[in-house]
């Protein structure tokens, strides 16, 4: 079965940094695009950022843009998003997900997708 466990959040500064990971099992993971995506209370779910399986097409949302970095490990099944400069509005649970189909640029499949791992930003 597909697994994603993400890791790496807590309480952050503003200001502050960050690195969230993603174990990835169950699947070929180079095979597919990872998405991560976050939820706020009373806010709708946002794209964070996507990568391609080889790692070589990133994609951003345009209020994190400049603040972070999407990678991928591909030999250790993981994914990364690396954030700087994090803001209050930036507090959420992160999510990793992969896509519904190999090999293909869609949508996250929110029926796999982590647990997520809780980011708050405040001082």
């Amino acid at each position: 079965q597909v697994q994603l466990v993400e890791s790496g959040g807590g309480l952050v500064q503003p200001g502050g940094s960050l690195r969230l990971s993603c174990a990835a099992s169950g699947f070929t993971f180079s095979d597919y695009w990872m998405y991560w995506v976050r939820e706020a209370p009373g806010k709708e779910l946002e794209r964070i950022s996507t990568i391609s399986g080889d790692g070589t097409e990133t994609y951003y949302l345009d209020s994190v843009k400049g603040r972070a970095t999407i990678s991928r490990d591909n030999a250790k099944n993981t994914l990364f998003l690396h954030m700087s400069d994090l803001r209050p509005e930036d507090t959420a649970l992160y999510h990793c997900a992969r896509d519904p189909k190999r090999n293909t640029w869609s949508a996250p499949d929110l029926r796999t997708w982590g647990r997520g791992a809780q980011v708050t930003v405040s001082s």
